[in-house]
């Protein structure tokens, strides 16, 4: 008897596994299944959705919301949350145009300096970084709460692009530079390059990186990680000074798409970018999630809005829409935790 209750117990043990990774495994495949029934949908509301001048269109719309939601992340994993990704992509995209085209003035020294440009760029992905240590910072050293950090540089780096730029737009900015956001590289638009590298380092960085397990173990418990030795205000800094950077370069490539810099762009990015992260099965509590989920997070999001426009939708009611889809996956996100 003892042998046949062993047996069973054995048995059930390897049935309850089996369900449980089966359930993961479902967990995993949410959103790819999500987005090939709007796929289906889509293809069969409009006829305008599945071709090819369509499909590129969707990609290079997603590309910036993939950029900053890979550093979103980051920022998430580690258990905070970056309002200022939409503010930073509008100052850092304004200070590159404006160097660009304007270079920089030095009235005391009656000095004008003009930069080229790479150097532009170069400085315009600095001041995002330096805004996002500055988020950094902000929490780490002063204990300011991510969301009030971040919702503070929110405002100032609106304030600071309306102080930039007048409140008009920078524009005339040149060919060279449009080919970051409307050229092309062997057959694909190069903002999808340049989303596609972001992923692969991001990838890298995080499976394959001591600092991928740091960020992972600061969003897992934040507590025991200090405990066990890791400089955890470091580690956050430099998550936040990427989400910056990232930013920066969404600004970038916004900028050049349109060829001006807008005081108002990169409203409401933050909201897609969180969106696309919490979708991709990324918990707003931290400590577990996949690069690879936000891309698909992001792509959702993405054909959700083109399949809205092309179905004529009111933008009013995309708004509505989309915001369901947000709420509905914290929902889920809350469901896991608690399971």
């Amino acid at each position: 008897m003892n042998e046949i209750s062993k047996k069973a117990k054995r048995e059930l043990g390897d049935g309850v596994r089996a369900v449980e990774g089966h359930r993961e495994l479902l967990r995993q495949l949410q959103p790819l299944l999500a987005l090939l029934v709007m796929v289906i949908a889509l293809s069969l509301l409009t006829d305008k959705f599945l071709t090819m001048s369509n499909m590129w269109n969707v990609l290079r719309q997603i590309s910036v919301n993939i950029v900053i939601s890979v550093g979103m992340t980051l920022v998430i994993l580690t258990g905070g949350i970056d309002l200022s990704v939409g503010s930073i992509l509008a100052f850092t995209g304004a200070v590159t145009a404006g160097l660009l085209k304007n270079g920089m003035q030095i009235a005391f020294m009656n000095v004008m300096i003009q930069f080229n440009l790479f150097e532009a760029i170069i400085i315009g992905i600095i001041v995002g970084t330096g805004l996002g240590l500055f988020n950094g910072l902000m929490i780490t050293r002063f204990r300011v709460p991510p969301f009030v950090a971040t919702l503070g540089m929110l405002t100032i780096g609106r304030g600071l692009t309306m102080l930039w730029t007048g409140g008009f737009p920078i524009t005339g900015l040149g060919p060279k530079f449009a080919v970051i956001g409307t050229g092309w590289f062997l057959g694909v638009p190069v903002p999808v390059w340049i989303s596609l590298v972001t992923i692969l380092i991001a990838v890298f960085i995080i499976q394959k990186t001591r600092f991928g397990r740091y960020v992972y173990a600061i969003g897992g418990n934040e507590q025991a990680a200090r405990i066990s030795g890791l400089n955890v205000a470091k580690v956050k800094s430099i998550v936040y000074g990427a989400s910056g950077a990232l930013a920066a370069m969404g600004g970038i490539i916004v900028t050049s798409r349109l060829d001006s810099a807008q005081p108002n762009a990169g409203s409401g990015y933050e909201l897609d970018s969180i969106a696309a992260v919490v979708i991709g099965g990324t918990s707003l509590s931290g400590g577990r999630g996949t690069v690879v989920g936000t891309v698909l997070g992001a792509v959702i999001i993405g054909v959700l809005n083109n399949g809205l426009v092309l179905l004529n939708v009111s933008p009013f009611w995309q708004q509505v829409i989309k915001g369901f889809v947000i709420l509905g996956a914290v929902v889920i996100d809350r469901w896991k935790a608690v399971e």
